[in-house]
């Protein structure tokens, strides 16, 4: 499974962006999609996840601000992002778990991560 990135950049606090992660998946079903983020000096965290049957999962910090959604027939997932503080800036990656088709084994992909930076 191949994920794609797309969507950050430079935003005021306050404001909103969209990221957007598109999956290649030939021989995998995706089962959880999600997006993490990494902070300079920090560990990655999860920022949200979304289940193949739509159950979304939410860090407290982003709880309300943040809104994950998918699109099983494009596999594709986004994460519309409001209110943006400046603690909020960080790399952000799309997240997958797929299994290769007739297999139980579940593997986790990753995007390359995209740099969201709010200003103060």
């Amino acid at each position: 499974v191949q994920l794609q990135a797309s969507g950050g950049g430079l935003v005021q606090a306050g404001g909103s962006l969209r990221l957007s992660c598109a999956a290649s998946r030939t021989g995998f079903t995706i089962h959880d999609m999600g997006w993490y983020r990494q902070a300079p000096g920090k560990q990655r965290e999860l920022v949200a996840d979304i289940s193949s049957g739509g159950s979304t999962n939410y860090a407290e910090s982003v709880e309300g601000r943040f809104f994950i959604s998918r699109d099983n027939a494009k596999n594709t997932v986004n994460l519309q992002m409001h209110s943006l503080k400046p603690e909020d800036t960080a790399v952000y990656y799309c997240n997958a778990r797929a299994t290769r088709w007739g297999r139980s084994y579940q593997h986790e992909f990753w995007g390359q991560g995209t740099l969201v930076t709010v200003s103060s």
